[in-house]
């Protein structure tokens, strides 16, 4: 990565830990494999504010990444009846 990339995605990491202090952020992580993806789950009010919570990030605002939004309910949760 170039300087630049590298204090961008420094950035993208900050600011996920920003989110889960605040509580918007639930996970957050890179997949493993051949092909390097990264998954985040966060909780919003509606689809908009997620869309926003998404584009704003500091990766897919500098064209370093693309990110897909997909709408989520939990089916199974450990601990959960």
């Amino acid at each position: 990565m170039t300087e630049e990339e590298d204090r961008v995605w420094a950035e993208h990491f900050e600011r996920l830990k920003r989110l889960l202090a605040k509580g918007t952020l639930i996970l957050a992580g890179p997949t493993l494999g051949r092909i390097n993806t990264g998954l985040a789950i966060i909780e919003a009010p509606n689809e908009a504010t997620a869309r926003r919570i998404m584009e704003e990030d500091p990766t897919i605002a500098r064209g370093l990444a693309t990110g897909e939004l997909r709408g989520f309910k939990v089916a199974l949760l450990r601990g959960r009846d």
